[in-house]
């Protein structure tokens, strides 16, 4: 199994920047797509961002492409999840996740995912 743990969530103003981080651990040998996803109340779980962590494609949802950022730190067991031009709609729970199997597939969809962190909540006001 694949451990996650997330941080670095919080309560900023609209146009601010935030970064997300997600330490990971256990059985990570044959993984090799992770990313990030969040749900607001009563909305439905969304795609945010995904990588292939062997070879560093990354893959975007509409709504944050060209604000976020996904990043990867191997030597940390980290991955990243840089947030600039905040807006009140982006405010939800931040989770990361994982695929704990091989795979040939990486796009921002949670159906592909089996390995959870317990999320950070990330709060936009104006």
């Amino acid at each position: 199994t694949v451990q996650l743990v997330e941080s670095g969530g919080g309560s900023v103003q609209v146009g601010s920047s935030l970064r997300l981080s997600c330490t990971v651990s256990g059985d990570t040998d044959r993984s090799n797509c992770m990313g990030w996803f969040r749900q607001a109340p009563g909305k439905e779980r969304e795609g945010v961002a995904t990588i292939f962590t062997d070879r560093g494609s990354t893959y975007y949802g509409d709504s944050v492409k060209g604000r976020f950022t996904i990043s990867q730190d191997s030597a940390k067991n980290t991955l990243y999840l840089e947030m600039n031009s905040l807006k009140p709609e982006d405010s939800a729970t931040y989770y990361c996740a994982a695929d704990s199997s091989w795979s040939d597939f990486c796009a921002p969809e949670a159906s592909l995912m089996d390995s959870w962190g317990q999320g950070t909540q990330v709060t936009v006001f104006s």
